[in-house]
């Protein structure tokens, strides 16, 4: 009995024994985890870039020229000569009134300005035969050669006066007529022969005709301030209508308001449009394409290395192995890519993904900063 007791001890420690082993061989295969450390940090190399990109904006096509016509003097309208579409050339007759007064008032003139010829012809006549006769001395006293001579400048003022008021009438008579100030179409007309018509507000309430140039059109757009720094009399837009979905259309530049609607805080651009082939109408709401080149000197990052911080809006900069943040302030912006503007100068090393857990001060060592990337532009 005494020889079996150590062979049972060593038969109930034998499975002990081999799971020992087996633990002492896991531990030497498979060593404690090492501690969680950080990634390296990334940093880029600040460059100069341009952002390119557009805005979407609403623009108007209005005609080229436009001017309601209205009678210059009170009358009644004679006869039409044109209608609403009337494609008309400049100089063309588009309207005749009458007006029984003005042809009076030219009869009148007319045998005013006879008369005052008649008795300036007498008062020259007067004048050339005294001078003549005083040639011979003592015929003609001074005196009277004087008030002839007066009296022939005289008459020759009053002449003057009744061709001017002769030249009045005749022109108000011309004004009975409505002629077209440049090539274009008729697109209203609110009168009909009979009706009378004179000078707005004083007879007319609505224009005879209003007369459009559509062959070119001017495109407006309303430029927003933050926008203003990239149009120039360069800029070329596109544009699109919805009447017309599949057609592009192209326009440059042409004026530039120079200041701010002060409702709007916008400036007025204006771009001229051929159509020659009247396709755009006046009226027509546009959806322009508007391109905003940025300046190739400014600095560009990726929206990621910028930080917008309760107490403002930092880079992250670093210099002898310390991160420092940079205030800044932002420009442009694409989505990715990102203007920065301040205390900075190219080749600056600056952390590509700024977080507010980096100190500003802390030790770029520790942070174990991995060698600069060129930043995306």
């Amino acid at each position: 009995m005494k020889n079996k007791m150590p062979l049972l001890l060593s038969v109930f420690s034998l499975p002990f024994l081999a799971l020992g082993l087996q633990g002492c061989g896991e531990s030497e295969a498979h060593p404690p985890a090492a501690k969680n450390e950080k990634p390296p940090l990334e940093v880029i190399s600040l460059q100069t870039g341009r952002i390119s990109g557009g805005l979407q904006i609403p623009g108007e096509l209005v005609a080229y020229q436009q001017v309601d016509l209205y009678a210059k003097v009170n009358s009644f309208v004679k006869k039409l000569y044109a209608d609403v579409g009337s494609q008309v050339k400049a100089g063309q007759l588009l309207a005749v009134m009458e007006a029984p007064e003005v042809n009076a008032q030219l009869s009148g003139a007319e045998s005013r300005l006879k008369s005052q010829e008649a008795l300036y012809l007498a008062s020259k006549a007067t004048y050339d035969r005294l001078l003549e006769t005083s040639k011979t001395p003592g015929t003609v006293s001074r005196n009277d050669l004087d008030l002839a001579y007066a009296k022939q400048k005289s008459d020759l003022a009053q002449l003057d006066a009744a061709r001017a008021a002769h030249r009045e009438v005749n022109d108000t008579r011309n004004y009975l007529e409505i002629r077209a100030p440049f090539a274009g179409i008729i697109t209203a007309r609110n009168v009909s022969s009979g009706a009378y018509v004179g000078p707005s507000g004083k007879g007319s309430d609505l224009p005879i005709f209003t007369l459009q140039e559509q062959e070119h059109l001017r495109l407006v757009v309303s430029v927003p301030e933050a926008y203003t720094p990239y149009i120039s009399q360069e800029s070329e837009f596109s544009f699109k209508v919805k009447s017309l979905p599949g057609d592009t259309f192209n326009a440059k530049v042409a004026r530039l308001a120079g200041a701010l609607d002060s409702r709007l805080r916008s400036q007025r651009t204006e771009m001229d449009v051929q159509n020659t082939n009247k396709k755009l109408l006046p009226g027509m709401i546009a959806e322009v394409s508007v391109p905003l080149k940025g300046n190739a000197s400014n600095f560009v990052l990726p929206a990621s290395a910028v930080l917008n911080a309760p107490k403002g809006i930092f880079v992250l900069r670093v210099s002898n192995n310390k991160v420092n943040w940079v205030p800044v302030q932002t420009g442009r912006s694409d989505g990715n890519n990102t203007e920065v503007f301040g205390g900075l100068q190219a080749n600056d090393v600056l952390v590509k993904n700024a977080s507010e857990e980096i100190r500003d001060g802390s030790d770029a060592g520790k942070l174990k900063v991995s060698q600069p990337e060129t930043a995306e532009k």
